[in-house]
């Protein structure tokens, strides 16, 4: 795919008094004890490379030493209220091992390394500057995924859990090749999956680096799942192609093993389960689902260019007159997620609906 059918840059989009609401009616919303901005305070950087001797775009910061303690405590206690229930009897039993900073993309992260010292077990969470795309992208991906995300926001700052697995470029690179015949089918088949789940719920720019292939160990196999986990590019684009996986050129490699590996017709059957499990988890949240979607609708998440540009690529796609209708990117999401909530029910008719008991 062109790079060029993506913006170079997305701008960040404020959160609204709407979006706030529903953020604090979900617990999402809480009071932290440090913003993004406090830790762009840092004095100096040291540069992360790989075990290759690559540089990973990741610098490790430190501060001066009249900021450092404070800024450490606080961290703590973002550690405890995302992780635990925010009281500070753990933090005499915490460290902060690193903080550091992402030079590279939209959101540029700073990452927190925070080690128990009584068993010398870590975990990572991220702080990065609040975006409503980005907001959007993560609440969609935890009620619309198979997984779920934590995530807290205060004001302009939005705290994020880390996502655990194998980035998908080093996965690629490195792993891939690595693999049984029969695993290979097991990540095409997610692959196809994952492509359709991003499709549905308009989440772009899933190049290999903004994904990780997460392995469980079954008692007889290994099973693969891929989580994305980088959301800033939730409903922005016009292109409908930006939100298939598998027009972007890093993912090469995983769509021609698919199609050498897998049947169309298994391809099809994989895009309709996924379609099913999407329209299943939509009815099993639709209370939330109906309110954020009210927040999106009611919001600016993209260019009216855009806009126009994405409803119109739909509306040739599935011929359904509701995206003609969309007024923004809340409204084409709406009409997605009940295009295929519909077709779900129709191919099912034994289903049992309110209006029926």
């Amino acid at each position: 795919m062109n790079q060029k059918l993506m913006s170079k840059k997305k701008p960040a989009f404020p959160i609204t008094d709407k979006l706030s609401a529903y953020l604090t009616r979900h617990g999402r919303n809480i009071k932290i004890p440090i913003f993004y901005d406090d830790l762009l305070r840092f004095q100096g950087a040291i540069e992360i490379f790989d075990e290759d001797g690559n540089d990973t775009l990741w610098v490790s910061v430190y501060f001066a030493e009249h900021e450092r303690g404070e800024i450490e405590l606080s961290l703590k206690r973002i550690y405890t209220i995302l992780c635990a229930d925010g009281s500070d009897t753990l933090i005499p039993y915490l460290t902060v091992d690193s903080i550091d900073f992402c030079t590279f993309g939209n959101s540029k992260p700073f990452r927190i390394k925070v080690r128990n010292i009584l068993n010398d077990i870590y975990t990572y969470f991220y702080i990065k500057k609040a975006d409503a795309s980005r907001i959007y992208g993560l609440e969609l991906e935890h009620l619309l995924s198979p997984n779920y995300i934590y995530f807290l926001v205060y004001k302009d700052t939005l705290i994020e859990e880390h996502i655990s697995g194998i980035p998908g470029d080093i996965f690629i690179d490195k792993h891939l090749d690595q693999c049984s015949e029969q695993d290979k089918r097991t990540i095409a088949k997610e692959f196809v999956k994952f492509n359709e789940r991003c499709f549905v719920r308009l989440l772009g720019d899933m190049r290999s680096y903004n994904y990780v292939m997460v392995l469980t160990h079954d008692f007889d196999r290994i099973l693969y799942r891929i989580r994305a986990i980088d959301f800033d590019q939730q409903s922005f684009e016009g292109n409908p192609k930006v939100y298939k996986p598998q027009f972007l050129k890093e993912n090469n490699k995983l769509v021609e093993m698919t199609l050498e590996l897998l049947h169309q017709e298994s391809i099809d059957q994989y895009k309709l389960e996924e379609r099913s499990l999407l329209a299943k988890r939509a009815a099993s949240e639709d209370v939330r689902l109906k309110e954020v979607l009210g927040c999106m609708s009611e919001d600016v998440l993209s260019t009216p260019e855009k806009v126009k540009e994405l409803k119109s690529g739909l509306l040739e796609l599935t011929g359904d007159v509701a995206f003609k209708k969309a007024t923004n990117m809340g409204d084409i999401l709406n009409s997605a997620l009940a295009f295929v909530s519909r077709n779900y029910e129709n191919l099912n008719p034994h289903l049992i609906r309110d209006k029926h008991l």
